[in-house]
């Protein structure tokens, strides 16, 4: 069940009216067709945001065909003609609303990005949509920060006009460095020095693979292990240096998070219930994919990175629409004003959730963006 919620907009400021075109919101006018040329919103939205999207006269045939046979994209080039402006069906029908949101708060692995580890093209223009309606799409990861940047850039969302660069607001390592406006890092918690040593000499007695995060960096104890460069390359993850000795690495650097990398049925079987055990009461395990265990300090959630983030920015948790699939996605779900659990993710995340989109490989984060905004 979502939220009902009634927002304080006395302070909010109006966000510009700027006419919309078919290529850019397809997606509304099958809303108008869908539901006999009325803009449906979600029940959870109050009157009082509606705001009002006047059409030109000579829009309105144009409308009332698409409603009619439900064919926006076929309308494209009348719509031109017209001067490229959405209308309502007849003057004063038809509402379009402002966004429900200021802010998506959006989670990467099986989320945001597809089972390839890409972004989908309709994630990345239905973000950029969000971004034409005045709302900010912010990044809440277990990633470190270039791996985003990486991968986000493939499509073009990264650096000057994207949603993430080195000087752009987000919440990375699961909530362990979170940067504000300008890039300023406003919070960072690292690991426990002893866990870290503990674990770093485990996985060389053992010769399993670990990679261990210290803010933008990366760093491995084997250096030949294939399953380390699978994590560069599936995950975007920079590739990690090798540590060459235990104690002096300790001793000049701070880990944020370590994590082993296995098959499932190994991770779920051998290494989870071993490291819950070493680490309890001074660290905690977490795990956002299969063949990915994490080792974090107590308390570590996004939902806290979230909180710590939004803070800075003089923003309310009700301002919020979450996006998540994992376990360490719960907090930030529950916290924002509506949390979306896409419907590949774990049970534990889903029952917390208000609501259930589809999955990533259906491009769920554009499908709730469309749906919830």
């Amino acid at each position: 069940m979502a939220h009902q919620r009634q927002r304080d907009t006395s302070s909010e400021e109006e966000l510009p009216r700027e006419p919309w075109t078919v290529e850019k919101d397809v997606h509304l006018l099958n809303n108008l067709a869908a539901h006999g040329g009325e803009f449906q919103r979600e029940p959870w939205v109050e009157k009082d945001d509606a705001a009002s999207w006047t059409v030109e006269k000579d829009d309105v045939p144009l409308v009332n065909n698409v409603v009619a046979h439900g064919d926006p994209e076929g309308s494209s080039n009348s719509l031109a003609r017209s001067g490229g402006h959405l209308a309502n069906v007849h003057e004063g029908a038809g509402m379009f609303y402002q966004p429900n949101f200021k802010y998506i708060f959006c989670d990467m692995d099986g989320t945001l990005l597809d089972s390839s580890g890409l972004v989908p093209e309709t994630n990345a223009e239905a973000i950029r949509v969000a971004r034409s309606r005045g709302v900010q799409t912010i990044i809440a990861t277990g990633k470190s920060r270039p791996a985003v940047i990486e991968v986000l850039g493939k499509v073009n969302l990264a650096g000057t006009g994207g949603i993430v660069s080195e000087s752009s607001p987000g919440v990375f390592l699961q909530g362990l460095l979170v940067y504000g406006e300008g890039g300023q890092k406003l919070y960072q918690q690292n690991l426990d020095i002893e866990v870290c040593r503990e674990a770093l000499l485990y996985s060389l007695k053992h010769r399993v693979a670990l990679v261990a995060f210290s803010q933008d960096d990366c760093y491995t104890t084997l250096d030949d292990h294939p399953l380390v460069d699978f994590f560069h390359v599936m995950y975007h993850e920079p590739k990690a240096k090798i540590i060459s000795d235990v104690d002096h690495f300790l001793s000049t650097i701070d880990i944020q998070k370590f994590v082993f990398l296995e098959t499932p049925e190994v991770i779920s079987s051998v290494l989870r219930p071993h490291w819950a055990r070493r680490v309890d009461g001074k660290a905690q395990v977490v795990q956002a994919q299969g063949d990915v265990l994490e080792v974090v300090p107590l308390g570590t959630s996004k939902g806290n990175g979230v909180k710590i983030l939004l803070e800075s920015l003089c923003a309310s948790p009700d301002e919020v629409m979450a996006l998540g699939d994992g376990e360490n996605d719960k907090e930030m779900l529950q916290l924002a004003g509506l949390g979306v659990a896409l419907c590949n993710g774990c049970e534990v995340t889903k029952v917390v959730a208000d609501v259930i989109g589809a999955s990533n490989d259906e491009s769920g984060v554009a499908q709730a963006i469309y749906k919830y905004l």
